[in-house]
């Protein structure tokens, strides 16, 4: 099953990467996610850097996914800031804990299966249990 987001056609998903343990967290969901087929990872890194190539990319994708480890949503941020209004979703807004999560890679299949069920459940469809 495919088991992508609502839209049809190009979906982006950035990860924040940040320094944090929620930051690593977030990076590994996004490649859990975009492994899946939710859609391509992108790199958040050129799109703050203003290369053109990301910044179109993400500006002409019918849907940008940002995931975020805490409350300051870099990527959803730097998405914003060329003009792209992102689907966001914040890893401590999930009750992780910013310095004190500690991955583990039942983390993040826990964190991956909370956002795969919310991108689902606002589509108006349920996971399945396919993979």
């Amino acid at each position: 099953m495919n088991n992508c987001c609502c839209a049809e056609g190009v979906k982006l998903i950035y990860a924040c990467s940040g320094c944090s343990d929620v930051g690593e967290i977030s990076d590994r969901v996004v490649r859990v996610l975009s492994k899946e087929g939710f859609g391509k990872m992108k790199c958040l890194a050129a799109v703050g850097a203003h290369l053109s190539g990301p910044v179109k990319s993400a500006m002409g994708a019918d849907e940008n996914i940002a995931i975020d480890g805490c409350s300051d949503a870099c990527a959803r941020k730097n998405l914003e800031h060329i003009g792209v209004t992102p689907k966001s979703y914040v890893l401590t807004e999930m009750g992780l804990e910013k310095g004190k999560t500690i991955l583990t890679d039942e983390m993040v299949d826990e964190v991956s299966k909370k956002i795969r069920d919310k991108i689902l459940f606002e589509c108006g469809r349920e996971d399945d249990g396919n993979k």
